[in-house]
């Protein structure tokens, strides 16, 4: 039996991959369970798996949540903090960790996981993103692996030869497919006036509001650009990203031979987490199956550069010094927070990140600290930006609009 811990247990992810561990108890046990505020979820999800420990953000929400559980006879341990995070990645007890914090904050947890060796099911595309060079090299000093969770990546490595040294030899390139978001055929003009709600309804998946406002601006598809290159290899210019609006060929490899190798699936995230989680043998997820024959047709597109100009970005940050990637990072985290409460214009997201890109100063950031202290300048950076931006700052009105 492989014992698991969940980091982000309460999101998308953590919630999907605690659906799919429940139809297979005979082969996991949940080890820890970890959460940044959601004290409520956390609490019904640690009387469900009984984890030997529980985390969550504050001293305090842990303190409660340690009554609670006790008032129910539950053995569980609250734990709180950052430290602790690291500590439940890395316990010798721990066999896998998900790793599903959104956001930069992830990355202590995963890299404590790959120096001690444990599979690493990574969902938090931030680590490789923020300090990739230095994820590689823990894993690899950790004698660790590390399985991609994101549909993209997870169809990417299916579709690879299993002998990574024929990568380079056999590969033309790798093909990343995009939704296209809910505004895939809006009017670029008028995607100043979006609003959080209209950015956060993905047409087919179900997603927190971050990485649902990342998929309206294709900004999660920079990310993963930049995802791939640490993953596979890959020079920018054999990455391409295609929009498919039907969700359903989550990502595909073109041979120099002239084949094409996709994975196919439904749009649910518990196929790759399964994948992850039994990797290399496969086990049932509970998503349903695919009917081609209901699909009908499957469509592709080049991406639109005037709706989603920020793909671009994720390019030129691969060609800039190490430590670009983080500033893109950054300041997408604080554009797309200012956004989700309505202090910026959704246009505003790219204006941010590309400014911040074009002014970084990032030579030479080539350790954790100089990535950590160059992440702290560039939110920063980005807050000051979003003051200027916000209505008060353009002398405007109250509201967005």
């Amino acid at each position: 039996m492989k014992t698991v811990t969940i980091l982000g247990s309460t999101g998308s992810i953590g919630t999907n991959t605690l659906a799919v561990l429940a139809l297979h108890p005979e082969q996991f046990r949940v080890f820890a369970l970890a959460a940044h505020s959601n004290a409520d979820k956390l609490f019904a999800q640690c009387l469900e798996f009984r984890p030997n420990y529980a985390v969550l953000g504050s001293a305090q929400a842990a303190s409660s949540l340690q009554q609670r559980l006790r008032a129910e006879h539950c053995p569980t341990e609250v734990l709180s903090g950052p430290r602790a995070l690291d500590d439940v990645a890395a316990a010798p007890e721990v066999d896998l960790v998900m790793a599903a914090i959104v956001g930069a904050a992830g990355l202590s947890a995963s890299l404590a996981a790959a120096r001690a060796g444990k599979r690493l099911l990574l969902a938090n595309k931030e680590s490789l993103v923020v300090a990739g060079d230095l994820l590689l090299q823990a894993l690899a000093q950790g004698g660790g692996d590390l399985i991609p969770i994101d549909s993209e990546h997870s169809a990417i490595q299916q579709s690879l030869p299993d002998d990574r040294s024929r990568w380079q030899a056999d590969v033309r390139n790798i093909v990343l497919t995009a939704s296209g978001g809910p505004f895939r055929q809006r009017a670029a003009h008028t995607l100043q006036a979006v609003t959080p709600t209209e950015a956060c309804a993905h047409p087919n998946w179900s997603m927190g509001a971050k990485i649902s406002v990342d998929s309206a601006t294709m900004m999660n598809k920079a990310l993963e650009v930049i995802e791939a290159h640490y993953l596979f290899g890959m020079r920018p210019e054999q990455i391409e990203v295609l929009i498919h609006p039907q969700s359903i060929v989550h990502s595909m490899v073109n041979y120099h031979d002239g084949s094409v190798i996709a994975q196919l699936g439904q749009p649910d995230m518990r196929t790759p987490i399964a994948y992850g989680l039994s990797y290399p043998a496969r086990m049932a997820s509970g998503a349903p199956w695919l009917d081609l024959a209901r699909v009908g047709r499957l469509d592709f597109e080049q991406p639109d550069p005037q709706r989603f100009p920020g793909l671009a970005l994720a390019f030129e940050a691969l060609r800039m010094p190490v430590g670009a990637c983080a500033v893109l990072n950054a300041a997408n985290e604080v554009a797309v927070d200012a956004f989700l409460h309505q202090r910026i214009r959704f246009t505003d997201i790219h204006r941010i990140n590309a400014d911040l890109l074009a002014s970084a100063q990032c030579a030479g950031c080539d350790s954790l600290e100089a990535l950590a202290e160059l992440d702290v300048h560039t939110r920063l950076q980005a807050q000051q930006r979003v003051a200027q931006l916000s209505p008060s700052g353009r002398g405007g009105a109250a509201q967005l609009a």
